[in-house]
């Protein structure tokens, strides 16, 4: 703080002069300004506030001082008190300022011109921090050089795919072998991290939490796209007609996929290929009403288990008046793959009335359905999207073929 006997030194100064400037421009109105001069004031903010960030930075950099006066942890503790800002955005900005100030001149240089701003300088500074150690210092700097002459051209996203890929640019000779050492490094990483749980929250529904290697959250999220994008009827709207959140059709996909999946192609558990065996009571699955009893999970209604036994990878343990074991092979009769080809050459889209979901996206369903002696043949078979085949087996809707071989819904009443 300034006392009486110092002079005012030429940084506070500018800084008074920059809030006096902006005092005396707080009552006008740029309304009246002409278009050329409001995108030209709008560039010049920009340039302004990269210059007034580096500033801070600058100060920051060397006000430890600050901090000891009242013993605060640290210069951003102590802004955090004074100012009321973000503390994890001040500790960002204080690991900043501590990299410029020791190491990164050029990005310090070009932030004073307001040719770099606060988040590109971010990112610039985490790509070379992450470069190797023992890379010698005028390649180091050359990638510094880079960096800042792409920063004219590209915003932080873009900046950080550049930055990841910075010695290919400059040294291409090390950019593979270096390369290679990262991403081991970063599978290793993920390896330790991997981890999935599961918490029944109660109300039947289950939280799962996981951290997964990238690799593989890629491949789930492609694998979830291919149920959660085509499905326009049912993965994009509510039954009202509303648009469902993007984290909501991936939800569903996500149940899609597991329903999907097929238990001969899943490692032995238990002594045999991975398999869901529902038990239910023959009376109850024929009729609209009824649970079934997942072995060693949650109970079902009767619909969602016929549903499931048209397309899932289930083994239904039908039971008789006396509880004995009357079926426990249903998995047998899922539609093949021929015969899904056959149901595409007679139907190209989902074969419900008005509805033009591809049929390769399209799942087989037993019009008759298996409890009640339903083959599992092309006569028996209707071809109907996610959306339709779960209206086939709510109780709340009546379907009937129609003569030309689509299939009408209606609500019951």
């Amino acid at each position: 703080m300034t006392t009486l006997h110092q002079p005012q030194h030429p940084v506070l100064g500018a800084v008074v002069a920059v809030t006096g400037a902006l005092d005396r421009v707080a009552e006008a109105n740029p309304a009246f300004m002409g278009t050329d001069q409001k995108a030209t004031t709008l560039l010049e903010i920009a340039r302004a506030k990269a210059q007034l960030a580096e500033l801070e930075l600058r100060v920051l950099a060397v006000a430890d001082d600050v901090a000891a006066e009242s013993a605060a942890r640290d210069v951003a503790a102590w802004l955090h008190h004074h100012t009321h800002q973000r503390p994890e955005t001040l500790r960002a900005d204080l690991r900043l300022a501590t990299a410029l100030d020791r190491s990164y001149g050029l990005v310090a240089a070009a932030m004073r011109t307001g040719a770099c701003n606060p988040a590109q300088a971010q990112v610039i500074t985490q790509a070379l921090d992450e470069l190797p150690a023992d890379l010698d210092v005028e390649v180091k700097t050359k990638a510094e050089e880079t960096l800042l002459a792409y920063a004219t051209q590209f915003d932080p996203t873009q900046l950080r795919r550049l930055g990841r890929r910075i010695l290919d640019v400059i040294a291409p000779e090390i950019a593979e072998a270096e390369e290679a050492k990262r991403l081991a490094a970063e599978e290793a990483h993920a390896r330790k991290k991997t981890r999935l749980s599961m918490r029944r929250l109660g109300d039947g529904t289950t939280r799962i939490t996981a951290v997964v290697p990238d690799a593989c959250a890629d491949r789930l999220a492609t694998n979830l796209e291919a149920f959660a994008s085509p499905r326009r009827e049912d993965g994009t709207r509510t039954e009202t007609g509303d648009y469902l959140p993007y984290d909501r059709r991936m939800g569903s996909a996500f149940c899609q996929l597991l329903e999907t999946l097929d238990p001969a192609r899943l490692p032995i558990h238990g002594g045999d290929a991975t398999t869901v065996i529902v038990t239910i009571a023959l009376d109850q699955l024929r009729t609209e009403a009824g649970i079934a009893q997942v072995l060693g999970g949650t109970p079902i209604t009767a619909a969602e288990a016929r549903r499931l036994a048209c397309t899932a990878g289930i083994i239904p343990a039908v039971l008789g008046g006396d509880s004995e074991v009357l079926d426990l092979g249903r998995k047998e009769r899922l539609f093949t793959a021929a015969q899904r080809r056959a149901l595409l050459l007679r139907s190209a889209t989902c074969e419900a009335e008005g509805c033009d979901i591809p049929g390769t996206w399209a799942e087989a369903h037993h019009w008759i359905e298996w409890a009640n002696g339903g083959a599992t043949d092309l006569a028996n078979a209707a071809l109907l999207c996610s959306h339709h085949h779960h209206r086939a087996h709510d109780p709340t809707y009546l379907h009937e073929r129609l003569p030309n071989g689509q299939i009408r819904f209606t609500r019951r009443t």
